[in-house]
């Protein structure tokens, strides 16, 4: 049985993407990350997996991690847009320096594929965390350059609903106790998709793309506002909404190419996005 390694494993994204390996049989899996209660955790629901708990920009644990497996899954990464302009330090440590470790450590066991997890802010970086990705993703395309030997594949996402410490999350909890909520900008606009969506993603990209070019998937939009009403409609309206205005690291529209525009595509219904939470 082949092993495959995911690194920032408990995510929300990677939780989802273990879930979806384990139920398709393969449970030879190695896990990295820096909490040691979602690993305990993640332990207890899947037993087969082995968990390290570690940095991944740390090269005693990359290696250890990646010994003898045939894929994986760079899910790791510091990716709150505000904390990343006041921690660039972090910021940078993780999301560059976790891929140097990864992809250099890929050059000597020579995995099957690597995959990398990207974001729609490299399209046009105004933050830190934008040009993290944007130089992890050039990482990649440097590595194949190297390596031939192994598929890098890099996957482009927008905003994954209800991730781990997002502003749907945030919403949620003070809306759900009355707390009041901020809100940047309505009319700022976002692409928007499901974890399961996002899992499929990488499926499809590991499948179809021949290079490190970024794959980008068809994802819809929605405005804050939208999903301001949206989320008062299944949580409540109890909350008082303070406006703060765009945050630095922040754009009013993103987009996932610099040609598609999250206020171009096909928007979300406030009802619609209401299902989805």
């Amino acid at each position: 049985m082949k092993k495959y390694l995911i690194t920032g494993g408990t995510g929300y994204l990677g939780m989802e993407l273990i879930a979806r390996l384990v139920g398709e049989g393969k449970t030879d899996l190695v896990v990295v990350a820096r909490n040691e209660g979602k690993l305990m955790d993640l332990k207890e629901r899947f037993p087969t997996i082995e968990i390290i708990a570690g940095d991944i920009a740390d090269e005693w644990i990359v290696k250890r991690a990646m010994r003898g497996v045939a894929g994986v899954y760079h899910c790791s990464a510091f990716k709150h847009v505000g904390m990343a302009e006041t921690q660039s330090f972090e910021c940078i440590h993780s999301n560059i320096g976790g891929s140097v470790g990864v992809l250099r450590e890929s050059l000597i066991t020579r995995p099957e594929f690597v995959i990398g997890i990207s974001t729609d802010k490299v399209a046009q970086v105004s933050g830190i965390y934008g040009a993290t990705k944007l130089c992890m993703e050039a990482l990649f395309r440097e590595a194949e350059r190297v390596n031939p030997d192994t598929k890098y594949r890099i996957v482009r996402y927008g905003n994954i609903i209800k991730s781990t410490g997002s502003l749907l999350t945030k919403w949620e909890e003070k809306m759900r106790t009355g707390q009041e909520i901020t809100i940047t900008d309505s009319s700022m606009t976002r692409f928007f998709w499901t974890v399961g969506q996002a899992v499929e993603a990488i499926y499809e990209c590991l499948e179809k793309a021949t290079s490190a070019k970024p794959w980008i998937s068809k994802m819809k939009g929605i405005s804050l506002g939208n999903v301001l009403k949206a989320c008062q409609s299944v949580w409540g309206t109890g909350s008082r909404v303070t406006a703060i205005g765009i945050q630095p690291g922040e754009n009013m529209h993103e987009t996932i190419d610099g040609i598609i525009y999250s206020n171009e595509v096909e928007q979300y219904s406030v009802e619609e996005f209401a299902e989805l939470l």
